[in-house]
């Protein structure tokens, strides 16, 4: 069988992480592939898309125009190593070409780090390690007489999305008997007979929301979802956790209420810095948590969005239907 041509596009190191040996030797089998290192449409990147029958791209690889299919007059198929595509392709390419993406691995991965994150959260952990900081042991003493209030066990959370991530989350925290009331306009209603929860509108939920986990798309609708008014109707000690996008939320607006003493937040993402400033004050702020984008970063996560990648590319090649196409109806509704 003839075997097609395939472009990469992806720094040495970059590549490794997602590509294994076992992989790499797949790629062979089933491409006369190569790889290129460039964030740019470089002259010598175009000429090598001028001949290539489909790309595999990555969040280091250039954005693309309406002009692609002149570029690459042979391509075919584009397959994304990741599950953010809306902003790389415009949408007339997903009209003319078939373009794929692998959000799957990154679902449990991410909802992981949204449970460590409100477990942590939960059990007041931040708090309890500064007390030991300091030359006290006062907080022994408070604990033995008074006891610790904090639990996640049978407790409230709110929820902003229900999609993978989501209902992943919601799935690996089942046996802490959570009561999950979520606002989600566009997930079906009948998920609440699959999954412990309650639907609810936005302001409902805010108002009710002790933790308040973020795992909803970026889109028109939901950037700076969490602004000024509806940060105002989060509780008192309310903790805002965002494991979805940066761009849900008005950092200088959580900041402050965090820096105040009000809220309590734990961010994986931000916007509009990201990586955030060196001397950022969320970075040492007492009551914030900042990880640096580590949710779905995992090699484990890599390597498994290389096997989606591939898998999708030999059926497309094959005459077979593609499992993970994204399709222009699909796009409003994505980050």
């Amino acid at each position: 069988m003839r075997r097609p041509s395939l472009l990469i596009s992806a720094g040495k190191e970059l590549f490794a992480s997602f590509f294994s040996r076992q992989e790499q030797q797949r790629l062979s089998r089933l491409f006369r592939w190569e790889r290129h290192e460039t964030s740019k449409l470089t002259v010598d990147f175009r000429r090598r898309l001028s001949t290539t029958e489909a790309l595999v791209t990555t969040w280091d690889s250039p954005h693309f125009g309406d002009d692609l299919p002149l570029l690459a007059p042979q391509l075919r198929m584009i397959a994304h190593c990741g599950g953010e595509v809306k902003s790389r392709f415009p949408r007339s390419l997903f009209k003319r070409l078939t373009i794929t993406n692998a959000p799957a691995p990154m679902a449990r991965a991410t909802a992981e780090l949204g449970a460590a994150l409100l477990l942590y959260c939960a059990r007041n952990v931040d708090f309890y390690r500064s007390e030991l900081r300091k030359r006290s042991n006062r907080i022994y003493e408070e604990v033995h007489l008074h006891g610790s209030s904090e639990s996640l066990i049978g407790q409230t959370v709110a929820m902003i999305g229900f999609g993978r991530i989501g209902r992943a989350l919601v799935d690996l925290l089942r046996g802490f008997d959570i009561k999950w009331l979520v606002h989600d306009p566009y997930a079906p209603r009948s998920l609440s007979r699959q999954y412990p929860v309650r639907f609810a509108s936005l302001q409902k939920l805010l108002t009710q929301a002790h933790f308040l986990v973020l795992t909803a798309a970026l889109t028109e609708q939901t950037r700076g979802l969490l602004g000024r008014q509806n940060l105002a109707h989060l509780p008192d000690g309310a903790c805002v956790i965002n494991i979805a996008r940066g761009g849900l939320i008005d950092l200088d607006t959580l900041g402050k209420e965090v820096q105040r003493g009000r809220l309590r937040c734990a961010l994986d993402v931000t916007d509009p810095q990201e990586p955030l400033p060196a001397g950022h004050p969320l970075r040492t702020m007492q009551g914030a948590i900042v990880t640096p984008h580590i949710a779905g970063s995992g090699r484990q996560v890599r390597e498994g969005i290389a096997r989606v990648v591939l898998d999708d590319l030999e059926r497309f090649f094959t005459g077979k239907n593609v499992e993970n196409r994204v399709t222009t109806s699909m796009l409003d509704r994505m980050t």
